[in-house]
């Protein structure tokens, strides 16, 4: 994981839950999720500091690879690709 800006991380979907706050980005992550076929990667931004814990945690227990985290500001922009 890394506090730095990153660019050019492909991915092929994207979700925006700023704004909305724990418990909400993460129900809405993992029914986006659920919407994606194995192997597709996908950005989520969010801004609840809440997120960072809880993201990081839903993808270990879905087997669920974080490919990048970037703070960038308030954002939090996740990278994640499907695995099962």
């Amino acid at each position: 994981m890394s506090a730095e800006k990153k660019e050019n991380i492909k991915y092929d979907e994207e979700l925006d839950t700023r704004g909305l706050f724990c418990p909400e980005p993460l129900f809405e992550v993992r029914n986006f999720a659920e919407t994606l076929d194995i192997g597709q990667c996908f950005k989520v931004l969010a801004d609840d500091p809440a997120a960072e814990e809880d993201l990081t945690r839903w993808a270990k227990k879905t087997d669920t690879e974080l490919v990048e985290f970037v703070k960038d500001g308030d954002d939090l922009i996740f990278y994640f690709k499907k695995r099962k």
